[in-house]
């Protein structure tokens, strides 16, 4: 866990307990946009005597106190959300509307947009989230497969 966490957290006066640092550990570590379900899967694996009430509450608790960010990821899985910690670098979120794959984008386009935003608009932006929808190079092909497939039987005619 980055010390950045920890010392934000001891700042709030939030203990950070073992159960606490198992699940920040977690989603900072995991490399995976964890909805509270896999997060509770994952923890119970570490540690047996974890409850669904604790990682609620801690994620709660993260999430106002500005520690970890709530996404909904293009709503691909309906109302799922999903959290990682906000001490990484600002990026975007590319999300495959067909298999759900997320990727991250950080570049200095990112920034730029929102300093062209603070300086047009007079906005003290105090977080920005961009997620960008469609389909990976993977998607793309069985689509043209299926549209063709469509297509194909459209042609046909119909015989009665």
């Amino acid at each position: 866990m980055t010390a950045g966490i920890q010392d934000s957290l001891r700042q709030r006066g939030v203990r950070l307990t073992r159960q606490r640092r198992l699940l920040l550990d977690l989603i900072d570590q995991s490399g995976l946009h964890l909805d509270a379900e896999s997060l509770f899967q994952m923890a119970k694996e570490k540690d047996s005597r974890l409850n669904r009430v604790t990682v609620y509450r801690t994620l709660k608790l993260l999430k106002e106190g500005g520690l970890v960010d709530e996404l909904d990821l293009a709503h691909f899985e309906g109302d799922q959300h999903y959290y990682e910690t906000r001490m990484k670098q600002e990026h975007a979120h590319i999300i495959c509307l067909r298999c759900g794959r997320v990727e991250e984008f950080f570049g200095e386009e990112l920034q730029q947009v929102r300093a062209q935003v603070s300086s047009q608009f007079g906005f003290e932006i105090v977080f920005a989230r961009t997620e960008i929808g469609g389909y990976c190079s993977h998607c793309r092909v069985l689509r043209a497969e299926e549209n063709r497939g469509q297509e194909e039987s459209l042609a046909q005619p119909v015989r009665g």
